[in-house]
């Protein structure tokens, strides 16, 4: 599992966001490898999901061809793994 951390620049932000994801990652047990980068990066590299604020979310869900998951609080583990979970209980039932 490839996960990409998205924010405008690719630096600050999304590092925070790949470090929560990371954690968030170890407490659900899932293996997986999270990479940050920048908006334009975001669109042109493999992943199997990106998570990003919910303004880029909406410019990515367009452009690109994995899900999208808006984050609003970066540092907020518990956010990120809520949401990680949902994803992957709702894969589950495809």
């Amino acid at each position: 599992m490839k996960i990409l951390a998205v924010c405008g620049f690719g630096v600050g932000s999304s590092m925070i966001l790949k470090m929560s994801a990371e954690k968030a990652l170890k407490n659900l047990g899932i293996k997986g490898e999270v990479e940050n980068t920048d908006l334009s990066g975001a669109r042109g590299a493999e992943s199997d999901l990106i998570l990003t604020s919910n303004e880029l979310a909406r410019e990515l869900e367009s452009s690109v061809k994995v899900p999208v998951i808006p984050i609003y609080k970066y540092m907020d583990v518990n956010e990120v793994e809520l949401k990680l979970k949902k994803y992957f209980n709702n894969k589950e039932e495809l």
